[in-house]
């Protein structure tokens, strides 16, 4: 599985990762660490001091038991012994002290099921009990269907998943993908690294590299990409980390060797591969910043014609090279602008068209606006009130019934 979140420029964010000598040794050390710890509180290393304090001490044969009598390590040992005498702990220590209370889990849609995940990531729930590996995969695909609408929500289905199912390699690399959409590239590049030390599996090695990259790691990001490991990919994934390569090398500057690393047979606008709207888009982007510009738009057009999915904005960026310009039509909700005062005054040399309001009220006309806000209401002209007279002729005004011209 080597989507994740997508970079402003069509790549994808993710995978930036250590070395792989880095990557196999701190995992592998800490965890024999953590081991040895929980392991043995009082186990073997204080069996091996105590046993040669007692042999050599004069405690064992002073006492005749020895036990009461050792010291050093050996009382850790002791010490637990009495503890169970008295009914104080049982035997085992703090293996079998009280679990913590089980932290909230997120809701569950009513349609998800749990069996709505892929078969080989089936395969590895059959560790867990029935019940356990319904619910992880129930909040599998809930992360699935949560991560591009809600990350916040989703990032809570996959701490649950690992919580109930931390052994699992593909709830460990889903837990990686949150984080990498999250740009928090340290902890993508921990749960990635922790996901294939558990499958073996290096599918998630171009996310990795993009990890790397994340971090401002580019040099240790190309190492990781040249390593062995690399040689193993299949098809898609090498696609994959050629391009997070060709973005590496744009951050570098080394901008021609980003264009010729994606000239591949892959690079082919006749073919329709799942990788070619990415492709295409990655080498138009190379190419853009390159300066060839006439080219870049050819190959931005070829992506966007094979991105049937919407994986990139490459129908956008050639809009932006084609000089297009979209006007957003939709405000109906704002206020639509005030007409300037100045041109909304009668013009005096234009005729006035003077009614009454009632018939018989021939001595007033109708309110006329001049331009001037009066609190909304416009002050009555009188019809015996002269003009100027330069406002031509005087519409003739007409009289109520009964009244006399």
């Amino acid at each position: 599985m080597t989507q994740g979140g997508e970079r402003p420029d069509g790549e994808r964010r993710a995978g930036r990762g250590p070395s792989r000598a880095d990557d196999g040794g701190a995992d592998r050390g800490g965890r024999t660490s953590g081991r040895s710890g929980s392991r043995f509180d009082g186990g073997s290393g204080d069996r091996t001091g105590g046993r040669s304090d007692g042999r050599g001490g004069p405690g064992r044969g002073s006492s005749g038991r020895g036990r009461p009598g050792r010291g050093g390590p050996g009382q850790a040992r002791d010490g637990r012994g009495e503890q169970g005498r008295d009914g104080v702990a049982m035997r085992g220590g703090p293996r079998l002290a009280p679990k913590q209370e089980r932290k909230p889990e997120p809701a569950i849609d009513e349609d998800v099921t749990g069996f709505e995940i892929d078969r080989a990531v089936k395969n590895e729930l059959r560790t867990l009990s029935k019940d356990n590996a319904k619910g992880v995969g129930q909040h599998l695909v809930m992360v699935a269907r949560l991560l591009d609408a809600d990350v916040v929500a989703a990032r809570a289905h996959a701490e649950t998943a690992v919580r109930r199912a931390g052994r699992v390699a593909a709830v460990r690399e889903t837990r990686g993908l949150v984080a990498y959409r999250e740009a928090d590239y340290q902890l993508a590049l921990s749960e990635f690294r922790t996901a294939r030390r558990l499958s073996g599996s290096q599918h998630l090695l171009p996310l990795m590299v993009d990890c790397e990259r994340g971090l401002g790691r580019p040099e240790r990001a190309l190492e990781l990409a040249g390593s062995p490991e690399a040689r193993t990919l299949g098809r898609a994934e090498r696609i994959e980390l050629l391009i997070v390569c060709s973005g590496i090398r744009r951050d570098m500057g080394d901008l021609d060797a980003a264009v010729v690393l994606l000239e591949t047979p892959e690079l082919n606008p006749n073919r329709r591969d799942p990788w070619s709207a990415r492709l295409f888009y990655a080498y138009a982007a190379a190419l853009l910043e390159r300066g060839d510009r006439d080219l870049a738009r050819a190959w931005f057009a070829e992506a966007a014609d094979a991105d049937s999915d919407v994986e990139t904005d490459a129908a956008e960026r050639l809009d932006e090279l084609d000089g297009v310009v979209f006007v957003d039509l939709g405000g109906g909700d704002e206020a639509a602008p005030e007409a300037d005062p100045a041109e909304s005054v009668t013009d005096p040399g234009e005729p006035v068209d003077v009614e009454p309001s009632e018939p018989g009220e021939a001595d007033q006309r109708e309110p006329v606006n001049d331009g001037h806000d009066r609190g909304g209401q416009s002050e009555p002209v009188d019809a015996d009130q002269s003009l100027p007279d330069d406002a031509g002729p005087r519409e003739p005004v007409e009289h109520g019934e009964g009244e006399q011209g």
